[in-house]
Parts: C-alpha cells; structure tokens; sequence
C-alpha cells in the first residue's frame, strides 16, 4: 500500500513539474531576424492554418527571455485600488474562466517595406500569428482588488531583465481597455500551457491591439491615476498620426502611442515571382485581419494590378472579433503573361487598405495592399539562381565588436539599411543604453555603419 501511494505520488508531482516547468517545443521553418536577443518571423507557408500552431508562431524580444519557476512566482496588483492583491497561479486560476481567439502583432510587422528605411528589426509579413487564448478576465482582477474610480491607466511590468543600461520594459494600457471583457491574463495557448517564449506563467491579451501592450511574464499590475510616463510609453510604440516628410525625426511629445491595429490582409498563395500554368485553376489564397474597428468583412482579389477586383471568399466559420479570416478566389489565368495579384481586406468600420501608406519614424503599422507577380507559362521551368548580395563586406573598425556585440548578434545590424543621420543617432541611443563606444572610435563605427548597410537603393 505505501508503494502505491508512493507511485501515485511521483506521478502527481510529476503532472505538477510539468505545469511549472512549462518546456517550449522547438519552432520550426522561422525567419531568424535577430538570434539574441531572440526575433523570429513566421514564414508565409505559416499563413495556411487557421490557428497558428506554436511552432510557426513568431517572436519578439527586447530582451533575453527569463527563467520563472511558477511555484514561486507570484502576481502582484497595487496602485490606485482597495485591496491589494498578491496571487499564485493557482489562485489566479481558480477564476472564472475565458477562451478567446485573437491575432497577435508586432506593431513593426511591415517596416522592411518603408522607404525610406527606418531603423528596427525589418519585419516582413511575417511577426503576427493567430492564436488561441485561455485565462481569466483582467477586468475580473482589478475589481477583485477594488479599483477606484481615479483609475486612469493599468501599468504592467514582468519578470524579464533589461539589457545594459536599457529601460525596464513597461507598458500600460487605459482603464477602459483593460476592463473591457475581452481583455485577458492567458496561461494557456492554444490549448497548453502558455510556452517560456510567449510569457510563462501569464500574459497580457489585449485582442485588436499590437503587441507591445501584451507583455509577456507578467508580475505586477499597477493602477495609475495619471498617464505613465516611463521611457516605453513616452519614448517609444508612438506614431505621428498624420503624414511627415520622410526620414524625419519627430519630437515624441508630437507623437501618440501606438494602440489599434489597422486592417490588413496577406496573400499567402501564389507567392511572388512563382509560375502557374496557363487555362489551369489556380487558387488564390491568404487571410486578413483588423483591430478595434471591427472585424474583416470582406477581401477582394485583382488579377489585373488593380483594374478590376472580385470578392473572395471568406471562410464562413471564423468570424470572431480579433481573430484573422482565412480567404480565396479560384482564378483560371486565360493567357501566359506575367500576372500582378492584389487583396485588399474591408473591416466592419469601411476602413480599407491603402496602396501606399505615410511614411513614420519607426516603421509602424505597415497595412498597405499585398502584392503577388507570377508568371503565367505553358511549362513550369526550374528557378532562376538567386544572386549574391555583396552587402556589408567591408570590414570592421576596431573596436566595433565590443561597442554593438555585447547586447545583440551581427544579425540585427546587417538587416538595417539607414542613411548616415539615422546610424548617428542609432549610435548616440545604444550609448546611451551601455554600448562602449569610445570618442575616437565614432567616426570610423560611424564610417562602416553607414558605407555598409545604407539605405537600399531606389525601384525594385
């Protein structure tokens, strides 16, 4: 008999280590942006599921991500409430529970295509998923502790570490989104427990905004009486609102932050410069999404570059609030010819996407219409060997690997394609943030930066 306990026990506890330990399973086919910190894009391929399977599902990273053990982490509620709350996970748990499919993405998923180029991780179409979340109600948490009426903003903080000198990551929400039932703490993705990557034990979910106000590792909510006024709410996510005459530097108090997301739609297949053969059915396919204003109710597809447009079809069993719609338009190419494919996505607001966008100094929001050029042939032949880029052989000053290698890999800088003011001021920041750079090397960082990854040259 104490045998038998003794085994029962081992597997309880065993059940139990797995929920605190929380193993990330290994991402697959990702486009590797930055390796540490770690920045990973899905690839188009990852467009075809409805719910984004972890795997495939992209990553951003300030930071390194943190070790929690969940036994003893705790979530901490203060500020402008009654009764301040410290909750274990189990507690947190034992709420009434939500599931809700949301789109996640990053607020920078696009900036590779502004020109001109602007500094940051160059995202293609790739950093946004859609996925499954499971938690309780952040509205149901801050009643519990008394919010007051003087709740202007809700702060959070996690367990991540800042790198150097850099701000610690905070960001807040107003107090009306984050008591909006739709707003959730997630310990689950997609059915599991919420992976290391994506913010064990507990994130934000704020469903139709970007990402940056979904923190990750989350341990303390803090309700403020006033606007936060820490570096990445002031300092950072802010968009001027109206257009600026690019490569500007706007001053952030002329700046908003970055809230709703904007409609958007991707073309996942075709991709660009493939083949199809003609008086042969092709499907065209992809999804789209939007924030606040709605969801997406329709998505239109031209052949023709823009001429004529005929609506797709939308999958009638995804119509959720914040979740993306999976769409498509079966087209039989009637001649060879090189063929331009373009969607546009329409939210329940009549918001529609642009074909081209105004340009804002980080590179946020990008929704402007996708494109797709195929070649319409009798005879698929083999693809064209792709050409070497000659990009960023000069070789480096002395000194460089201490000033830019001690935070990020080289992987971060080759991506940049900024012009010599920008990779000024891009210095002047990471200095700023612990870079040991010395006065008499700037010039030469400064000489290399800007004669190996400057702007990209003008026409595709």
């Amino acid at each position: 008999m104490s045998s038998r306990r003794g085994f029962f026990f081992q597997l309880a506890t065993a059940a139990l280590g797995t929920r605190l330990r929380a193993e990330d399973r290994p991402k697959r086919d990702m486009i590797v942006r930055s390796a540490r910190p770690e920045d990973l894009e899905m690839p188009l391929s990852g467009f075809a599921d409805y719910i984004t399977p972890i795997e495939h599902f992209f990553v951003r990273s300030h930071v390194y991500v943190p070790t929690v053990n969940a036994a003893e982490w705790r979530l901490k509620v203060e500020g402008e409430v009654g009764k301040p709350l410290t909750l274990t996970l189990e507690e947190l748990k034992a709420l009434p529970a939500v599931e809700l499919v949301s789109v996640v993405e990053c607020a920078g998923n696009g900036r590779g295509y502004y020109t001109p180029t602007v500094a940051g991780v160059q995202w293609n179409r790739g950093a946004v998923g859609n996925g499954r979340w499971r938690g309780v109600r952040l509205a149901d948490v801050l009643r519990r502790a008394g919010i007051k009426d003087s709740a202007r903003e809700i702060l959070f903080d996690g367990a991540d570490v800042p790198l150097g000198s850099m701000p610690d990551f905070q960001r807040s929400i107003p107090a009306k989104k984050a008591l909006d039932s739709n707003t959730l703490l997630a310990y689950e993705m997609n059915g599991e427990t919420l992976p290391v990557k994506h913010g064990f034990p507990l994130r934000v979910v704020a469903p139709g905004w970007a990402s940056d106000s979904w923190v990750k590792w989350l341990t303390t909510i803090r309700v403020l009486d006033k606007e936060h006024d820490g570096f990445w709410m002031k300092g950072a996510y802010r968009h001027p609102g109206k257009p600026v005459p690019p490569g500007a530097a706007i001053p952030l108090d002329q700046m908003q932050p970055v809230t709703s997301l904007r409609v958007k739609s991707v073309i996942a297949a075709p991709l660009d410069g493939a083949q199809a053969i003609v008086g042969k059915p092709l499907a065209i396919r992809g999804v789209a999404w939007s924030g606040d204003a709605g969801p997406v109710t329709a998505v239109e597809v031209s052949v023709d570059g823009g001429r004529t447009w005929k609506a797709a079809a939308l999958h009638a069993d995804q119509r959720t609030q914040f979740g993306w719609r999976q769409w498509q338009l079966d087209w039989t190419p009637p001649q060879e010819a090189y063929y331009t494919i373009l969607a546009r996505a329409r939210d329940a607001a009549g918001n529609t996407q642009p074909f081209d966008q105004e340009w804002n100094p980080s590179g946020y929001s990008w929704n402007v219409i996708p494109r797709a050029g195929i070649d319409v042939v009798k005879e698929i032949s083999a693809p064209a060997a792709a050409a070497q880029s000659d990009a960023g052989t000069r070789t480096p000053p002395g000194g460089f690997r201490e000033a830019c290698s001690g935070c990020h890999e080289d992987d971060l800088i080759r991506q940049q394609r900024l012009t010599r003011a920008q990779w000024d001021r891009e210095i002047t920041k990471m200095t700023g943030w612990g870079a040991k750079v010395k006065d008499e090397d700037r010039q030469s960082l400064l000489d290399f930066l800007s004669g190996s990854y400057g702007p990209r040259p003008q026409g595709r």
